[in-house]
């Protein structure tokens, strides 16, 4: 088996074992001890992000899913592997705009303290809805990432949900984008929850992110 072979065959196993959820952090103080690397998903509202997280673990429960944009408002830690491997961190929703500013304001210190406070962080997976591409939003968190000199990865999700060409032509702008951030990771990963597509690959790009 190859190196490649073999790191495909290891995610994929490390996924396909114990997953749990380890807590809630709705500030820093909360955070868990820095003990595992991390790995941090980041989306707008509605995105896709539970139910990507859900594919991800093959767990149906394992991050809610909800039609309410802004559901998530804490940073979510969820422990893969035992004993730990890694850990997944749910972050919150960003750019959903009938959230309260005060709320935007809170998720937005909180989300930025982390990524410019946490050791273990290894790479941020960014999130971007096939259907659309790069919203301004994402340009948000992305030039965040690039601030806080955080390694991330974009990864476009319901990619079922759009025509083969279409899916092709907003991947190629979404990729072009990318490579002007200099924080960002130069390999784009396609993925649907639905069917399948790209989790295998992105369990790989993680444990690798995880562990290099």
């Amino acid at each position: 088996m190859d190196e490649d072979s073999d790191l495909a065959e290891r995610a994929r196993k490390l996924f396909a074992g114990p997953v749990e959820f380890l807590k809630s952090a709705p500030a820093l103080k909360f955070l868990p001890d820095p003990d595992y690397p991390e790995i941090a998903f980041a989306g707008r509202s509605n995105v896709g992000k539970s139910s990507l997280l859900n594919a991800l673990t093959n767990r149906k429960g394992l991050a809610r899913t909800s039609n309410t944009p802004g559901r998530t408002q804490e940073l979510n830690f969820f422990d893969v592997g035992q004993p730990p491997q890694i850990r997944l961190v749910d972050m919150p929703g960003y750019g959903f705009a009938e959230a309260p500013k005060d709320l935007s304001r809170r998720w937005r210190f909180l989300v930025n303290d982390y990524l410019r406070g946490r050791s273990v962080l290894r790479r941020a997976i960014v999130l971007v809805d096939s259907r659309h591409g790069i919203k301004p939003p994402d340009l948000e968190i992305m030039e965040m990432l690039d601030a806080a000199a955080v390694s991330y990865q974009l990864v476009m999700t319901k990619g079922d949900k759009v025509k083969p060409a279409a899916l092709a032509e907003v991947a190629e702008r979404t990729a072009a984008q990318a490579a002007r951030h200099v924080a960002a990771h130069p390999r784009l990963i396609s993925t649907s929850s639905e069917t399948g597509e790209g989790i295998a690959e992105l369990r790989t790009a993680i444990l690798q992110a995880a562990t290099s």
